[in-house]
């Protein structure tokens, strides 16, 4: 007569193909976050600048192009040039609810320093106590 032994059920779990899912996961999000930052395309002048602090909040950012169109990176019409009023209602209800959003300028090089004034006056019209102005490193 042949005694059965009894198994144990396994208790481990094969995690290889798992990791190999993580993998691919983290190569497909390494190549696609600079992807996501977006925006209108600006020629930015270049200035020695620091970065800006990592912060918590997502900040605002209005472009303007060199013939003095302007967009804001909020919203689905992202690449659709806006009227500064409406840029300015937009930026001024945004801040009445997240009052530490920082505001920043994308100016084309070659823009009318007028354009870019008007913009910045109208942004802290708006309640944008400070506005930064991006440029290249």
């Amino acid at each position: 007569m042949a005694t059965k032994k009894k198994h144990k059920p396994m208790a481990e779990i094969n995690v290889v193909p798992y990791i190999d899912v993580m993998l691919v996961l983290l190569i497909i999000f390494m190549v696609t976050a600079p992807l996501l930052m977006q925006g209108v395309k600006v020629e930015l002048p270049q200035a020695p600048s620091k970065p800006l602090d990592k912060k918590e909040a997502e900040p605002l950012i209005v472009s303007i192009k060199q013939d003095g169109s302007l967009y804001l990176n909020t919203g689905k019409q992202q690449k659709v040039a806006k009227p500064l009023k409406d840029i300015a209602d937009t930026v001024a209800k945004v801040l009445r609810n997240k009052p530490d959003t920082p505001i920043l300028v994308w100016g084309d090089q070659k823009v009318e320093y007028g354009k870019v004034v008007q913009l910045m006056t109208d942004l802290q019209n708006a309640g944008a106590e400070s506005v930064g102005l991006v440029t290249e490193p």
